[in-house]
């Protein structure tokens, strides 16, 4: 890259390869290199980067229309993903998904969300439902709402001022914090019961809504929840009031198995937010999904939602995105993921099984994280100044290989883990090559430090 650029880099000081061609789950630099992605960027690029069913689904959408602002214009492609979202959203005998709020990402699906909740309490004649509840060790996006009710403690640092007053309590984190004596499931009414004592303690008339990660992602590095934990907190929630969102921007559309990921623990949110995999890279989108109880509370009120974006709906976006869900469905990788999800985990667990700085390996489908330790029997940390996380993910790119290593994993300060989430395409070839090109960044990164 030339020191001359005028983009505005993330680490403007740093130099990038210029990506220019995807071959499959591969990138391929502007010098030829390949880099086997590992994790789909972001858990985003869930088909690779080469699909030409997608790419003909774009393609084809702009010789019809790209653009049409949805404040005179519905599309097809909005209104035929909505219905297949909604057709194979979360549902029970009590509650379904009822309508899609389309927006251009993650950020913006959690924005949309929390404004949503907020405004639902206001059709219903309860104004000061306004303060939010969500857990440590949690992100939820980088706009000034969706930061306010994350947890990740460094992210959030430069602009606490900025940011409304959010409740944190503790996250579903068994491998830190389940007592020896604790079953799963005791650990896990334990932390959800945090939520209750958190709604009593503000008031239930004032809390609008909490929100969580289904599986937790890069802050402390993918923690699944343990069995009964949601169920309990739709309990609280129920009891009190209080609108349950759940952001599966990142663990959603089949990233862990299902193509949402709180199918796997029986619950239906009022609120999920979808982004990443919903439109797998090819195009900029995210969704707010919403039961009939949210949708007719501003049906039967206002009629309006206070809230926009120019992008909404866009058509080229909705058909890349509506090209990617078809393609899971018809090409059955749900069951691909479940596979070889299965198969990343055994291949994780005989490199790194018996490693005396691997403290846990934990995850869902082709969503696993890696937390590494400076010892096993104590899960004492690394030095934070050690920065390990960022020699991993170094010595992994030199060697051809995307992962999305993390600092701060355990308290927002010490640990260090990395994530892994591979497109859904990948072959068992390709895993051995993850694994293998993994396990050398780890040993690499290790021995600088005197491990």
């Amino acid at each position: 890259m030339s020191s001359e650029t005028h983009v505005f880099h993330r680490a403007p000081k740093s130099a990038l390869p210029k990506a220019v061609k995807g071959d499959g789950i591969y990138v391929v630099d502007s010098d030829g290199k390949r880099y086997l992605d590992g994790s789909g960027g972001a858990a985003v690029s869930c088909l690779g980067h080469s699909d030409p069913d997608v790419i003909a689904a774009i393609k084809g959408q702009l010789d019809e229309i790209a653009f049409a602002h949805t404040g005179f214009f519905t599309s097809g492609p909005a209104e035929e993903l909505a219905d297949f979202l909604v057709e194979r959203g979360p549902k029970d005998e009590n509650a379904g998904m009822r309508a899609v709020y389309f927006v251009s990402g993650g950020s913006e699906a959690v924005e949309a969300a929390l404004k949503m909740a907020r405004q639902y309490h206001l059709e219903r004649g309860e104004p000061k439902r306004a303060r939010y509840i969500a857990r440590r060790q949690s992100y939820h996006g980088n706009t000034l709402g969706a930061l306010a009710v994350g947890g990740n403690v460094w992210r959030r640092e430069p602009y606490a001022p900025l940011l409304v007053e959010t409740s944190l309590i503790a996250p579903c984190y068994a491998y830190r914090d389940k007592q020896d004596d604790e079953s799963d499931e005791e650990y896990g009414l334990r932390v959800a019961n945090e939520l209750e004592a958190e709604i009593e303690r503000l008031g239930a008339a004032n809390v609008s809504a909490f929100i969580a990660e289904t599986v937790g992602g890069a802050t402390a590095g993918v923690i699944p929840p343990v069995k009964g934990y949601y169920k309990r907190i739709r309990e609280i929630c129920d009891k009190h009031g209080v609108v349950m969102i759940l952001d599966e921007v990142m663990s959603g559309m089949g990233r862990t198995g299902t193509l949402f990921a709180c199918e796997q623990d029986g619950v239906v949110p009022d609120i999920v937010c979808i982004a990443k995999g919903l439109g797998a890279g090819y195009q900029p989108i995210g969704a707010t999904m919403v039961t009939d109880k949210i949708y007719d509370a501003f049906i039967q009120g206002s009629g309006a939602f206070q809230h926009g974006h120019t992008y909404m709906g866009h058509p080229t976006a909705c058909a890349g995105a509506l090209a990617v869900q078809k393609k899971i469905e018809s090409h059955n990788l749900l069951e691909a993921v479940r596979n070889q999800g299965n198969a990343l985990v055994n291949k994780l667990h005989e490199r790194f099984g018996n490693h005396a700085h691997v403290g846990d390996i934990r995850g869902r489908g082709l969503f696993q994280g890696v937390e590494l330790v400076k010892d096993r029997a104590t899960k004492e940390t690394f030095d934070p100044a050690h920065k390990l996380h960022a020699r991993i993910k170094k010595h992994a790119f030199e060697a051809g290989l995307i992962c999305y290593p993390g600092g701060a994993t355990a308290d927002g300060v010490r640990g260090d883990h990395i994530l892994i989430a591979p497109p859904f395409i990948i072959t068992d070839a390709q895993l051995d090559e993850l694994v293998d090109k993994l396990g050398h960044a780890v040993e690499t990164s290790l021995a600088e430090i005197g491990h």
